[in-house]
């Protein structure tokens, strides 16, 4: 994933992805060695199905308040995904154009916390009393990409964030890494015969030392058969809390997506298939799972 294009959104995404990869090491230790084994020539060859962030659904902010990003671009809003259990709700946007990735937002609904997690939670961002993507000039890239990076609220205490851990995992996660990159997802189904399928990318990855979310088994697949997506385990990171403290904590992942052709294009040559003729959107049960790879279920194993 790169763009050469001096476009604000070729801007801002080149951004977005160089400051998330210098922060997961899966990502240059997958593209090199598919650069070693004649997979790919570089990280550019690579296909991006789509990012992801992780926001708080509150006045000001969630995916209300950053979707406005990528509609200025020209995304369009899609789906809606609702996660009863783990209080998140979700969209995807579509991307003006085939060569950009899409967009997956999720916001924690917060208001169905216990009092005292709320009150953790709005501790921090009580001084956000207007959006903040409106003081931003979204036709510069860099001002958007430089945003992605931004605190918006102070650290939190490591006492804070181990009580927001206690009760949703995707609290503290967003509580300490605010909006900064949660994955990229590679195509796999764009790449060369033997790593193409999600099955033969697992083995490799899996090859490389790399380990697997395994919640729900390693190959979360949508009923109909037709998208599968696998993704490694969080990178854990050191991380610097208010007061000095520190802890050892989730950062971001890389995850691996399949989109097979729907039935009415089966018969068409992998090859010459177009992003209009494979499974589009997301899958709830698919998600859901796909969360837990910053979750401690995953990253202590």
């Amino acid at each position: 994933m790169r763009f050469d294009e001096n476009k604000p959104l070729d801007v801002a995404l080149n951004d977005l992805f160089e400051r998330y990869s210098e922060g997961v090491p899966a990502v240059k230790q997958i593209t090199a060695a598919l650069v070693e084994k004649g997979v790919v020539a570089s990280q550019q060859d690579i296909v991006n199905d789509h990012v992801a962030f992780r926001t708080l659904g509150l006045p000001h902010l969630g995916i209300a308040s950053l979707g406005k990003i990528f509609l200025h671009y020209g995304y369009t809003q899609r789906d809606h995904y609702h996660f009863e259990k783990k209080k998140l709700d979700a969209y995807w946007f579509s991307p003006p154009e085939p060569v950009y990735p899409r967009i997956f937002i999720s916001e924690l609904r917060v208001e169905e916390l216990s009092a005292e997690a709320q009150h953790i939670i709005k501790k921090y961002t009580a001084a956000i009393n207007s959006d903040p993507v409106d003081a931003l000039d979204l036709d510069n890239g860099a001002e958007v990409g430089a945003f992605f990076q931004k605190p918006l609220w102070d650290r939190p205490t490591k006492a804070d964030y181990l009580r927001l851990l206690e009760e949703n995992e995707y609290a503290a996660w967003v509580i300490y890494n605010r909006y900064y990159l949660n994955h990229y997802t590679i195509s796999v189904h764009a790449l060369k015969n033997g790593y193409n399928t999600i099955e033969d990318f697992n083995n490799f990855a899996e090859g490389l030392g790399i380990r697997l979310n395994t919640e729900g088994g390693k190959i979360k697949t949508s009923p109909d058969g037709l998208l599968s997506q696998s993704s490694t385990v969080a990178e854990m990171k050191e991380a610097l809390f208010a007061g000095g403290e520190t802890l050892a904590i989730a950062g971001s992942y890389v995850e691996f997506a399949e989109r097979r052709p729907l039935p009415e294009y089966s018969h068409i040559p992998a090859q010459q298939l177009t992003t209009a003729q494979r499974r589009e959107g997301f899958e709830t049960g698919n998600a859901d799972k796909i969360f837990e790879s910053t979750y401690t279920s995953q990253t202590k194993k």
